[in-house]
């Protein structure tokens, strides 16, 4: 069971790391309040391929370890208690 902790918290702390580096890659949107109100999204080509784009992989990756985040630290938790 040592073997065990010691694995998650290694990946705990590498997932954590992927996690700040990759969010401080994106960029801000800045589309603030109005955006939100009057709805800024237009339906043009960039709009349809934003999933390809650099931008758009970042937001993916910053998800799935944001997941992986949360399925590492419930993890944890559990080892820790038994």
């Amino acid at each position: 069971m040592q073997i065990l902790r010691y694995v998650l918290i290694a990946l705990y702390i590498l997932n954590c790391l992927a996690v700040i580096i990759i969010t401080m890659m994106q960029n801000k949107d800045d589309n603030g309040a109005s955006g939100t109100i009057v709805g800024s999204s237009t339906n043009n080509f960039y709009e349809k391929n934003k999933s390809r784009t650099r931008e758009g992989k970042l937001k993916k990756w910053t998800m799935i370890l944001g997941i992986t985040f949360m399925i590492l630290t419930i993890a944890l938790g559990i080892v820790y208690v038994i």
